[in-house]
Order: structure tokens, then C-alpha cells, then sequence
């Protein structure tokens, strides 16, 4: 069995028999399938204490903790009322005191812990109160959910380079487009949905931009995800005539490889901007339809 190398307090390096006492687990959940989880995430969930969990994980993967363990949901969700949702602090202070009692403390995030996850903010809590953790990554949704609707983020005709945007910043105003001026190649808006006409406007440049260029909006991620695709200057009024929500990715010329790509969802229909939800395989193999999670436990953080 490999042995964990020494560390420095506040950090820690990976056990592979499980997780192990007074540590946490910053762990990736992937992009909503459960079969995207790492195995060294299903090791961790299977040896733990205690799993405080986001709004976007799947409830299959809270299936895999053990009978003894609790479960408490410390979700945000944007546009919810701030005073239903765990502050980032009672979060951090929960992690903190729940290690501190000796606990195997799993932190489940949606994605990858450290793509517009927090995933940093609470290492640095963690390291501040020198309490050893792990990072996990995950799947990250801005490459698996483009991924299950059949679009690139790279092509070498198409695009040599990504840019990652967080649509809503910390303050909830939308994201200044002028940062990236002159930017080529791929722009993914994540977060974006509440400020869609900002980004459909001038997703990177101080010019007006391109009101043809190839678009797509993908609203939440697999086995649920719907795919809408229009040119630029028709991608809000295309969203709201589908009635999409958030969580969403938009992405950008790369998308007029979906229609030879396209593999998880059912064919496009032939209007010019569709949404569509059918899968080709059931959405989560080996988990069954989706099961609600056993011992639950609802936590109002303040």
C-alpha cells in the first residue's frame, strides 16, 4: 500500500484504503451523471463520516455513504432567497468543527472544487485552522456538459483556445465583457442565465459583436441537460422561448459541430433553434431512477 507523505499542517496527501480521521475531502461530484464520479471520490463517500453536499449533486452518489453516515445539504442556488441558503462562513466553520471531533469529512462539490466551486476558499479556511485536507478533482461541467451535446471546446479549424467566464460575480452584477477584449477562440459563460442579454451583446470584444456567430445555451448538465443552439444575436430570445433555467453554459462558434457530433441526446428537429432532453442511454447506469438519499438531514445554516 502506498504511504502518505509527510505534510505541513492545514494539508495532506491521498489515502488510497479511504478516507481517513479528522480530515476533509474536498471532492469533485462531476457534471450531474453519476457514472462521472472518480473512483477516488466513491472511495471517499464509501468511508465517511459525515458529507455535506451542494445543491447540484446527483442523489445517487449520496447513496454510496455508509448507513452510519449523516448528510447535510448546504447547497446555494442563485436567485434564492440569501436567508435559505449556508453562508460560505457556516460552511467553513462546519468543516473546521466537524474535523476537529475526529471526523472522516467529505466536502461534495458539483464539477471540480475549484472552477467557480469555492473549492479554494474553504482550503484556505482549512489550512488557516490547520486542519489537513484533500483535493479531489471532478469532472468539471464546462467540459462535460459541451461535451454531451456534441460541441467541442477545441478544434484546430475552429478554435485553439478557451476562455472560462463566471456570468455573475461575487457582488451578483454581471461579468465586464471588456476584461477579455480582443479574445478569440472559445468563450464558456457559466452562471450565466441571469444576465444572458449581457453576454449575447459582446461576449468578448469592445466592439458589437458578430451578431451571426454560432451560439449555444445548455441548461444544466447529464442525464437532465437541454441544448438550445442559435446565432448570437437570437441566443436570449431563443432561451426564454425555451424556457431554460439555470444552471447554463454558453459556449460559442464550436457549436456548429453539434449537428455532426451529436451523440447523447436525440437528433436536432428542424427549426433553427430546438431544445431537446432524450437520451440515448439511460441517464444513470447502475444507480436506478435516480433514488432519494437515505438519512438526509437538512441543515439551516446561518
Amino acid at each position: 500500500m502506498r504511504q502518505p507523505a509527510a505534510t505541513s499542517p492545514g494539508q495532506t496527501t491521498s489515502d488510497p484504503a479511504g478516507a481517513r480521521p479528522g480530515t476533509v475531502y474536498l471532492v469533485g461530484a462531476g457534471p450531474g451523471d453519476p457514472d462521472l464520479l472518480t473512483l477516488r471520490g466513491a472511495a471517499l463517500l464509501a468511508t465517511a463520516d459525515v458529507v455535506l453536499h451542494d445543491d447540484l449533486v446527483h442523489p445517487a452518489l449520496l447513496s454510496l455513504v455508509p448507513p452510519t453516515c449523516e448528510v447535510r445539504f448546504v447547497g446555494k442556488r442563485g436567485g434564492a432567497p440569501q436567508e435559505k441558503q449556508a453562508t460560505q462562513s457556516a460552511i467553513d466553520a462546519s468543516l473546521i468543527e466537524l474535523a476537529r471531533r475526529g471526523l472522516r469529512v467529505v466536502r461534495l462539490k458539483g464539477g471540480d472544487p475549484f472552477l467557480f466551486g469555492r473549492g479554494s476558499e474553504e482550503a484556505e479556511a482549512l489550512a488557516a485552522a490547520a486542519v489537513p485536507f484533500e483535493i479531489v478533482p471532478g469532472v468539471t461541467a464546462a467540459l462535460a456538459v459541451p461535451a454531451y451535446a456534441g460541441i467541442s471546446l477545441t478544434h484546430r479549424d475552429l478554435a485553439s483556445s478557451v476562455t472560462f467566464v463566471s456570468g455573475t460575480t461575487r457582488r451578483g452584477r454581471p461579468f465586464n465583457f471588456r476584461e477579455i477584449a480582443g479574445v478569440s477562440g472559445t468563450i464558456c459563460v457559466l452562471m450565466g442565465m441571469r444576465h444572458i442579454e449581457d453576454v449575447a451583446i459582446a461576449p468578448s470584444s469592445k466592439k458589437p459583436a458578430n451578431p451571426d456567430t454560432p451560439s449555444a445555451v445548455i441548461e444544466r448538465s447529464s442525464p437532465e441537460q437541454r441544448t438550445i443552439t442559435a446565432p448570437l444575436s437570437d441566443l436570449a430570445a431563443s432561451t426564454r422561448v425555451a424556457n431554460l433555467s439555470n444552471p447554463a453554459l454558453i459556449v460559442g462558434p464550436v457549436t456548429t459541430l453539434r449537428p455532426t457530433i451529436r451523440w447523447f441526446d436525440t437528433p436536432p428537429s428542424l427549426s433553427s433553434a430546438s431544445a431537446s432532453s432524450s437520451p440515448r442511454r439511460a441517464p444513470v447506469r447502475g444507480h436506478g431512477p435516480s433514488p432519494p438519499p437515505p438519512r438526509r438531514r437538512l441543515i439551516a445554516l446561518p
